[in-house]
C-alpha cells in the first residue's frame, strides 16, 4: 500500500488522416437512410405543412369547398414555396448538429463554435466527459495488465524456482525448511496482492456493503495492533494505542482499514507508530518520511505510472490500492480519510533529522448521546 478540481476535459484526439476517409464514408452511409428517417426531412415536412395547411384551409373556405384552376395552381406554388422554406430552415437549424456529427466521426469535437446552441454545447461537453472516462478506464486497464504481468509473475517465478530446488536438489533438512518458508512467504505475498486487487475492483464499482452499529473505536485500534504487533517487534518499532471514542461503524471493515494504515506506517516508521481513538475518529501516526504526492493523486486504483514512496519504487498498477481501499471504507461509513504532517510531540525541539509525524485520520459519524 502506498502512501482531484476535476481536470478540464481534454481536447479529443483527432483521427489519423488515413482513417478519416473511412469515418466520413461511414457518416455519409449513415445519411443514406430512407428519406423520412432523417431529421432534416422530418423538419422540412413539419415546417412546410405548418406554412401550407392554413393557406389551404383559407382557400377552401373562400371557394366554398372547391378550388378553381387558378386557385389550385396558386396553392401548388404555395406548397412548393413552403417545402423550399422548410428545407432551408431545417438545414439552418440542423447545421450545428451535422457539424458535430462530422467532428465526432473525426474524433475532434471539443472546440465550441459561435453558432452552437446550448444543446449542442451540452452534447460536446458530454462527449468530452465520456472520452475522458474512457481514457481513464483504458489507462487503468493497462495498469491492471502491468500488475498481472509484473507483480503476479514475479512471485510465481520465484515459487517455481524454489519448488524445483526443493524437489530436484539434495538439500539438507534445514535448507529444505528454509526453502519451504520462502515458498510460503511468496505464496502469502501473492495471495495478499490478489486479494487487494479484487477488493480494489469491488470497491471501485461501489460494491461496499456495511452493517453499521455503535462501536468502540479503541477496541478496533486494539485489534489491529494485536494483529500487527509481531511485525512491529520484528522491525524494532514501538506500537502504541491510546484514547477512546464511539462511532457508527462496521467493526470488521474498519479494522481492516486501520490495519492497512498501520501496516503501511510500520513499513516506513523509524521508531514508533501511534494509534489514537477519539469520538468520531481514528488516527494512525508514524515518524516516517510521509507521502511523495497528494493523497488524491496516490489513492487511486491501478495508477498507470510507477510511484516512488520513501525511496521505494512501486510498479504501475500497485501504487495506491491500499489507500484507495481505506478511503472507500471511510466513505462507505459516511466519513473521510485525511492526511497531514504534524510536529513530533514530546520531543521538542525535534531531534536532528527527525521527521514530522505522518498522520492519517479516519473521520467517522460520531455516536451522539
Amino acid at each position: 500500500m502506498t502512501r482531484m478540481t476535476p481536470p478540464a476535459a481534454p481536447r479529443a484526439a483527432a483521427a489519423p488522416p488515413e482513417r478519416r476517409p473511412a469515418r466520413l464514408a461511414a457518416v455519409r452511409a449513415g445519411r443514406s437512410r430512407p428519406p423520412l428517417q432523417t431529421l432534416q426531412t422530418q423538419f422540412t415536412l413539419v415546417v412546410s405543412l405548418l406554412a401550407f395547411l392554413p393557406n389551404l384551409v383559407l382557400a377552401l373556405a373562400s371557394g366554398a369547398g372547391s378550388l378553381s384552376w387558378s386557385a389550385a395552381a396558386w396553392m401548388l406554388l404555395v406548397g412548393l414555396l413552403s417545402a423550399v422554406i422548410g428545407y432551408v430552415l431545417s438545414g439552418a437549424l440542423l447545421r450545428p448538429l451535422h457539424r458535430l456529427e462530422l467532428e465526432v466521426s473525426e474524433g475532434d469535437f471539443a472546440q465550441f463554435h459561435a453558432d452552437d446552441p446550448r444543446e449542442i454545447r451540452s452534447l460536446r461537453r458530454a462527449f468530452g466527459s465520456l472520452m475522458t472516462r474512457l481514457g481513464t478506464e483504458q489507462t487503468r486497464r493497462n495498469a491492471f495488465m502491468a500488475t498481472l504481468v509484473h507483480d503476479l509473475k514475479t512471485p510465481l517465478i520465484a515459487t517455481g524456482h524454489l519448488t524445483r530446488a526443493l524437489t530436484e536438489l539434495p538439500l539438507p533438512d534445514d535448507e529444505k525448511r528454509a526453502v519451504g518458508q520462502e515458498i510460503q512467504t511468496e505464496t502469502e505475498r501473492l495471495l495478499a496482492l490478489v486479494q487487494q486487487m479484487a477488493d480494489a475492483h469491488r470497491f471501485e464499482r461501489d460494491d461496499v456493503q456495511l452493517h453499521l452499529a455503535p462501536g468502540d473505536l479503541r477496541e478496533v485500534a486494539e485489534q489491529a495492533a494485536r494483529r500487527l504487533r509481531p511485525q512491529a517487534e520484528a522491525r524494532g518499532l514501538s506500537l502504541h494505542v491510546s484514547g477512546s471514542g464511539q462511532a457508527e461503524i462496521d467493526a470488521a471493515a474498519l479494522e481492516r482499514a486501520v490495519g492497512n494504515l498501520t501496516e503501511n506506517a510500520l513499513r516506513y516508521a523509524r521508531h514508533e507508530v501511534r494509534l489514537t481513538a477519539a469520538p468520531g475518529l481514528l488516527r494512525v501516526q508514524d515518524d516516517g518520511p510521509g507521502l511523495s504526492a497528494s493523497l488524491d493523486d496516490l489513492a487511486q486504483p491501478f495508477n498507470a505510472q510507477p510511484a516512488v514512496i520513501a525511496g521505494q519504487q512501486y510498479t504501475a498498477g500497485t501504487a495506491g490500492l491500499g489507500l484507495f481501499i481505506v478511503r472507500r471504507i471511510a466513505e462507505a461509513h459516511g466519513g473521510t480519510l485525511r492526511y497531514g504532517r504534524e510536529p513530533p510531540r514530546g520531543r521538542l525541539p525535534a531531534a536532528p533529522g527527525a521527521f514530522p509525524l505522518t498522520t492519517f485520520t479516519l473521520v467517522l459519524p460520531e455516536v451522539l448521546p
